[in-house]
């Protein structure tokens, strides 16, 4: 065993199990410390996401305590910076798992670089995806462009190799510590009151992640296909935040899930493909990060509104199952994705704001905010995206209610402005008159555009280019 000090870099890595840089650091060193990187600018506009990181942080830290590893939060305002002084010690190895967005990639490279320069031993290895974002191709070499024949050959491509193995964490002979001034997780909680609400719904862990996938195996991945569509039931299985933070690796979610030996666990597997899908396409059209996939819409005539844009964040749209959707965003830090894709229609055609608006909003109260599906479902929505909806495609909001929260449980749960409104009406409140029990304007808000004009005005619109 080397007896330098292994370090391990943690990012989206706060996981025993399937911790493939953890591993191979207690397997090479006696001594093992863990450190996170805390770059305050980067969360300026992801405070939902802070939140999670210093929960995530405190679970962590008991965990690696019992392995003897010490975990040490450090502040800096460059990753560059950083491992430019670190560099100067080389009395330690280092190994990391990779992080699969292009920024995040190149830094592994530049910093592998320097590392052997110095004859500093260090070690890259794959993160939380079941197939590197390079390996999945076209015959002719190029990268897919539409989901279904990529999914097609991604998921044989993974059958056919051999699935890593969980290599396990050796316990360290003495717990140490390597970096001075390390930060207490509470250090990075955002200054901000409206992410305490998060605890009511979240406990960020590991041993959280594995719970709830054990418990929507067992209850709900039978029905997923059909009941993934319903916001007032748990038909999803909310593991998308664990995943992100990478307290749960999608290869254990495959393992466990393909055990269950039932053909409808393809539908819930599809949607890790559409994870697969959108990091593949990221890194193969970076320039999706910041605008549109498809150049025609640079053309497109987005209106800038800043009080429709701030009534639909704040869920006062007048149209209940977006107020719904934009509420229990702001109060649980997650929504249900059908209903993401019925507010994110909302603000790109019938009020024609630019899609990155609502990228932006997401981005800051999301706790699963993952760049790579963040910005592919907004184009999805938006439909300047790879593989994306059509254009015409304008959910109607009142008609989405109806079909999906028929007896308005979801609504009258988040809109209880609503809660005595019959369910003929709870979709489309304007139509019930009956001033004792609801008026419009006293109790809720009429809707800021009409949905008709609305959707007239957005098929002109897309003609246009």
């Amino acid at each position: 065993m080397n007896e330098k000090i292994g370090l391990c870099w943690l990012r989206d890595d706060f996981r025993i199990k399937k911790n493939f840089a953890l591993s191979e650091a207690t397997k090479n060193h006696k001594r093992v410390v863990a450190f996170y990187l805390f770059k305050s600018n980067q969360y300026k506009k992801q405070e939902a996401q802070q939140w999670w990181i210093s929960k995530s942080l405190q679970d962590f830290t008991t965990q690696l305590n019992n392995l003897n590893i010490k975990l040490e939060i450090i502040k800096t305002e460059s990753y560059k910076h950083f491992f430019e002084k670190l560099i100067l010690k080389k009395n330690f190895s280092i190994y990391w798992n990779k992080v699969y967005e292009p920024n995040y990639l190149k830094f592994d490279i530049y910093l592998s670089k320097i590392f052997e320069k110095k004859n500093i031993h260090n070690k890259i290895f794959k993160g939380n995806i079941l197939n590197e974002v390079w390996e999945i191709k076209k015959e002719d070499g190029t990268p897919f462009k539409v989901f279904t024949p990529f999914w097609r050959r991604a998921e044989k491509y993974y059958l056919e190799k051999i699935p890593s193995s969980d290599k396990k964490i050796i316990k360290c002979k003495k717990k140490i510590s390597f970096f001075k001034n390390s930060l207490n997780y509470n250090d990075i909680l955002p200054n901000k009151s409206w992410v305490n609400k998060f605890k009511e719904n979240w406990h960020p862990s590991e041993e959280n992640a594995l719970k709830e996938l054990k418990k929507f195996i067992e209850n709900s991945i039978e029905n997923y296909s059909e009941q993934r569509n319903y916001p007032y039931i748990l038909g999803t299985s909310k593991l998308s935040p664990f995943i992100k933070h990478g307290q749960i690796h999608v290869e254990t979610i495959w393992e466990e899930c393909v055990k269950k030996k039932d053909k409808k666990i393809s539908k819930f597997l599809a949607e890790i493909g559409w994870r697969e899908f959108n990091h593949s396409l990221i890194n193969n059209f970076p320039y999706m990060l910041k605008g549109n996939y498809s150049k025609k819409f640079d053309k497109f005539p987005w209106e800038k509104n800043l009080k429709l844009l701030s009534f639909w964040k704040k869920g006062l749209t007048g149209y209940p199952i977006v107020d719904a959707g934009m509420r229990e965003l702001y109060k649980t830090g997650w929504m249900h994705n059908r209903v993401r894709m019925i507010v994110g229609s909302f603000l790109v055609k019938h009020l024609l704001i630019d899609w990155r608006e609502g990228e932006k909003h997401f981005r800051n109260c999301l706790l699963d905010f993952n760049e790579a599906n963040n910005v592919s479902g907004w184009q999805w929505v938006a439909g300047c995206g790879a593989d994306a909806a059509p254009y015409f495609r304008i959910f109607n909001p009142i008609l989405q209610g109806e079909k999906f929260d028929k007896e308005g449980k979801y609504v009258r749960k988040w809109v209880p402005e609503l809660k005595n409104i019959p369910n003929k009406f709870i979709h489309k409140p304007w139509e019930f008159k009956n001033e004792k029990v609801f008026n419009l304007e006293r109790d809720y808000i009429s809707p800021i555009v009409n949905h008709e004009k609305a959707r007239v005005k957005a098929l002109n619109a897309f003609k246009k280019i």
